[in-house]
């Protein structure tokens, strides 16, 4: 684990010119330690990497101390211990960085109960836990119509990894969001149970893209290589997700459904500051908040599916459309 020095910065007291003492120089309090979790890499490409990068910027705009765990395997015991152990180090706020952190932080949040600890897209709470949520079903829902409005074969694809709450929550809005925007089109869904394999991205991608699949929402960690390989070679559009893949593979991307977890990271940070964290609680994230949670698409495409987005983005803030995350439905087998 890591941990960066706090900033301190030291007051000097003035006194009058009649004064012949002065006060001993007064210390501001020192900013409070966060500790984070990623049960993945720091440097995925994808969503570990947003939540280290909101981790920073915490610490550059708030000035706290930071410290971190990464590269651990999600697994219950594997990460109960390292939040122990991020507890231990003096943190006033433990943040486990996904979904899979649920039960972990369920079991460890009442042996510190001192310490703040906070899930982001979890939804666990406690006496001393609450639950950060980015809602990128919000966004997967927007990706969902553009796939339909999109694809020219009638067949679009989905493509994640380990089977977590909110992975579960943005298939099933981008299932919806097919149905809502042309529910003659068919999907193919595949959770391969991995984030990071290249190789199994890549033969799962091919063999939709085989089916029919021209367009492909792609939920992957650093595995996200592999399925970008298939497109390419198969002639296959894919949207991303968490940043903006538009700007970096044109050729590849038509669009990315957005769901910065980052800010799920910074704002839990932001709370503790400024007082106002609470527990027993889950914070929402949606539309609202663009620099955390929209579609971006890329130039390639048209104006008339453009303005169909942004009304379609419109009425989910307004409540006018209502975003399911619950789906039920034949799944895409994972090749041999």
């Amino acid at each position: 684990m890591r941990f960066r020095p706090s900033r301190r910065q030291v007051f000097g007291l003035a006194g009058g010119l009649a004064c012949t003492m002065l006060a001993a120089p007064a210390r501001a309090q020192p900013k409070p330690k966060i500790a984070a979790l990623f049960a993945g890499s720091i440097t995925d490409g994808g969503f570990m990497e947003s939540g280290y990068r909101g981790l920073v910027a915490a610490r550059d705009k708030l000035g706290v101390e930071i410290g971190w765990r990464d590269g651990v395997r999600p697994e219950r015991e594997l990460l109960a211990t390292a939040l122990r152990e991020l507890a231990r180090s003096g943190a006033a706020l433990v943040i486990a960085h996904g979904g899979q952190n649920n039960e972990a932080a369920r079991l460890v949040a009442p042996e510190f109960p001192e310490t703040r600890f906070v899930v982001t897209q979890g939804n666990v709470t406690g006496d001393n836990l609450a639950s950060y949520e980015v809602l990128q079903e919000d966004s997967a829902f927007l990706a969902g119509a553009l796939a339909a409005w999109s694809t020219r074969t009638g067949v679009v694809g989905h493509m994640s990894g380990i089977r977590v709450v909110p992975g579960l929550k943005g298939r099933a809005a981008y299932a919806h969001g097919i149905a809502h925007a042309n529910p003659q089109v068919r999907l193919l869904t595949n959770f391969s149970g991995n984030q990071d394999d290249n190789p199994l991205s890549k033969r799962i991608a091919a063999a939709m893209i085989a089916d029919k699949a021209d367009v492909i929402f792609t939920m992957l960690n650093a595995g996200r290589s592999g399925a970008i390989d298939a497109c390419r070679e198969g002639g296959a559009r894919q949207i991303g997700n968490v940043r903006d893949w538009t700007t970096v593979m044109p050729d590849v991307f038509i669009a990315s459904a957005i769901a910065d977890s980052g800010i799920a990271l910074l704002r839990a940070a932001e709370d503790l500051t400024a007082g106002t964290l609470k527990t027993n609680s889950v914070e929402k994230i949606g539309l609202a908040r663009p620099d955390a949670v929209r579609l971006a698409m890329s130039p390639a495409v048209g104006d008339d599916i453009r303005k169909k987005i942004e009304a379609l983005a419109a009425d989910i803030k307004d409540g006018r459309v209502r975003v399911p995350t619950d789906w039920s439905g034949p799944e895409f087998q994972t090749p041999a």
